[in-house]
């Protein structure tokens, strides 16, 4: 059934951020004189789980400590702002090729993150011109849901203000969790994994993929 809409469902789908995010979480801690460090090993069993801030109110009952979940995510935030725009970043790969077909072929494109608005404009901040927000067609954000994923309310706002069924749309996403959003909403869900994503884990998806370039991706048109 060819796909009326293409939803990129998380930042990662998008940018390659996991690394980068790890070490504003651990420079967070450290501005906060916390004790704390994830490892990439730790990070990675963290991803499972959506939501930044909900990760740290998680990891503080597992330790025992009492902190503000919210204002060390939110200086995590600025941290993670100014780290984009100072090293910039670069579309992964098949992101620009496939939002070209997209355009070309009438494809709408939406943005399905539950991330902050302020995270969302370091991004396309740090893309520096290689992708503008105004090349999507709705943009979500944390103020437009009342549930993070694994719920599938971003999901279905999307797919409304895209003027879209679930049958017609097409979710990408990087993590098990958020995968699980999508086809929640029955919504086809192509896993693309990033730095710190097990392909594994990614039980559902039609097709699990390095690009997103459209070769890779041929179910776009059918009928």
């Amino acid at each position: 059934m060819t796909k009326q809409a293409i939803i990129f469902g998380s930042i990662g789908t998008i940018v390659e951020t996991s690394e980068m995010q790890r070490q504003a979480f651990n420079r967070a801690f450290a501005e906060a004189e916390l004790d704390w460090e994830w490892t990439r090993d730790i990070y990675a069993q963290m991803l499972k789980q959506s939501g930044g801030r909900q990760r740290i109110s998680d990891y503080a009952d597992k330790v025992g400590g009492e902190v503000s979940a919210k204002a060390l995510h939110d200086r995590k935030t600025e941290i993670f702002g100014e780290m984009m725009i100072a090293d910039g970043l670069a579309p992964r790969p098949g992101v620009l090729p496939l939002i070209r077909f997209a355009k070309d072929n009438g494809i709408k494109i939406g943005f399905a993150t539950s991330t902050s608005r302020n995270n969302i404009e370091a991004v396309f901040g740090a893309l520096n011109g290689a992708l503008h927000r105004s090349t999507f067609d709705f943009v979500g954000d944390n103020e437009t849901v009342t549930a993070t994923k694994p719920d599938p309310e971003i999901y279905h706002r999307t797919m409304i203000a895209l003027g879209v069924s679930a049958a017609r749309s097409l979710a990408i996403e990087d993590t098990a969790v958020s995968m699980q959003a999508a086809l929640t909403a029955g919504i086809d869900c192509v896993g693309f994994p990033g730095a710190y994503g097990d392909a594994s884990e990614m039980d559902g998806a039609i097709r699990i993929v390095d690009s997103v370039e459209p070769s890779k991706l041929p179910f776009l048109c059918e009928e």
